[in-house]
């Protein structure tokens, strides 16, 4: 099984204003992002903008992204695709680049509803590979939840031990974890309250931020020291609220490039926040940048 304790940074994709990747600025951002002592990675992220990478370009930061890492760091590559035997090629290839994991959201948009048909799916991933599968479950994106009775199921699968929990609901999340499998918190503004519950850890695309700061959460709570774990996440939350409540991925770039972890530009069709709410993510930071200082 993969060892994915701790903060796995969804990582961003840097851009060229032109849209492409910019693969230099890639590697720049991994050397940064490991000197910070982040516990692994997600490659292709919601928060990289998976939905609006081509399988080429998927590959390609599989590959670099292995190459640079190597073995420094957990890698997860995510795979998903609408059409099941995509899903497996894409997952066949990350495997052959060397990634620990691998995240796949179910088959969303006219997709299967009923669990026989999700786990059908599932089952014919695994099938297809040795490395463990994170099952990603974020219902009001698929408006498919993957639940206790469900992921009790594909627990039986030999490589499936993992669900990437984006619910935001704790309640559903300690029923989740009852199952006996691994969770990986998704919902960011529960980060150190899922520690807490005892998760793996979390897929966390505000890490991207404050990198050094996740993992010192993680830490903490890790080693039962709640009350500085508490007092740190204070400072961190105005930016997290921030990203959660409105325009996530650019938010979350914006904020990353005031940090000085800067991923270039998004790629269209998402578009930039805008100077009013640059201004605004500057004064979300600030309580995170006065804790740095004091």
């Amino acid at each position: 099984m993969a060892n994915l304790k701790g903060i796995n940074l969804a990582m961003q994709t840097p851009f060229h204003k032109d849209g492409s990747i910019d693969f230099a600025r890639w590697d720049r951002l991994l050397d940064q992002y490991l000197e910070t002592g982040m516990h692994g990675f997600v490659l292709s992220s919601g928060t990289g903008q998976h939905a609006y990478l081509t399988e080429e370009e998927c590959n390609k930061l599989f590959a670099t992204g292995v190459k640079r890492i190597n073995g420094r760091a957990a890698i997860t590559a995510q795979t998903s695709a609408l059409n099941l035997q995509e899903v497996i090629r894409r997952s066949k290839a990350a495997q052959d680049a060397g990634v620990d994991a691998l995240m796949i959201l179910p088959p969303f948009f006219e997709g299967p509803k009923h669990d026989d048909g999700i786990f059908a799916f599932y089952e014919a991933v695994c099938k297809e590979v040795s490395i463990d599968v994170i099952g990603y479950n974020i219902p009001g994106a698929t408006g498919i939840e993957l639940t206790p009775k469900l992921y009790s199921r594909l627990l039986q699968l030999d490589n499936f031990n993992f669900i990437k929990d984006s619910s935001g609901d704790l309640c559903k999340q300690q029923a989740l974890l009852a199952c006996g499998g691994k969770i990986l918190n998704g919902a960011d503004p529960n980060a150190p309250f899922s520690f807490m519950l005892g998760t793996a850890g979390t897929i966390w695309g505000c890490a991207n931020i404050f990198p050094r700061e996740a993992v010192q959460l993680f830490n903490l709570i890790d080693s039962g020291n709640h009350a500085e774990g508490v007092k740190l996440w204070q400072s961190m939350f105005p930016i997290v609220a921030y990203c959660w409540q409105n325009d996530y991925i650019p938010a979350v770039k914006a904020a990353s490039r005031q940090m000085g972890f800067d991923g270039g530009t998004v790629r269209a069709p998402v578009c930039e926040v805008g100077p009013d709410e640059e201004v605004k993510i500057e004064a979300a930071l600030k309580p995170l940048q006065l804790a740095r200082a004091a």
